[in-house]
């Protein structure tokens, strides 16, 4: 056993490069491989089996175990769609006030501002499209539409709107 304890931290350093950031799970793969580890010591000749190469191998087996089961988890007694996220319809009351508050920030631009603002956001127009309509370059329409942005996002924090500039 001291063998394999000696052996741990380059085991979880292996056992982590293959999970990734899930370190609960790499403790688990590891103290799992150490423990079958222990239960078989009385059983497997250690001279002439490389501990390092059999803790590793146990150690890859048990995260493809890993993974089947986290793949396969299904509670029982509910089916697939049960299991989808639920689509929340949004709130028609919040939806008029994020309306209301649009068009009052959109009042505050210049008539410019607002036009790009309008063609390339709301009505999801190219800026190319927009260009071409308003005869000016697409670098205007960029730069236009960027400072409307900002400015309304502007005005929003300085009104405490913050849920609404999500």
């Amino acid at each position: 056993m001291e063998l394999c304890l000696a052996e741990r931290e380059s085991l979880r350093r292996y056992v982590g490069s293959i999970l990734g950031r899930d370190s609960h799970a790499a403790e688990d793969v590891v103290q799992e491989t150490l423990l079958r580890a222990w239960q078989l010591a009385d059983r497997i000749d250690w001279q002439d089996r490389p501990v390092r190469m059999w803790l590793f191998r146990v150690a890859r087996n048990l995260v493809i175990d890993h993974h089947r089961r986290d793949g396969r988890a299904v509670p029982v007694g509910l089916g697939a769609t049960e299991l989808e996220e639920p689509r929340s319809q949004p709130d028609p009351a919040e939806q008029v006030i994020d309306r209301r508050v649009l068009v009052e920030m959109m009042q505050r631009l210049s008539p410019a501002h607002r036009e790009v603002l309008a063609r390339v956001h709301l009505l999801g127009h190219a800026g190319e499209e927009v260009a071409a309509v308003l005869g000016v370059p697409v670098g205007t329409v960029k730069s236009r539409a960027h400072n409307a942005v900002r400015l309304i996002r502007a005005e929003l924090d300085r009104a405490d709107w913050a849920g609404v500039a999500a």
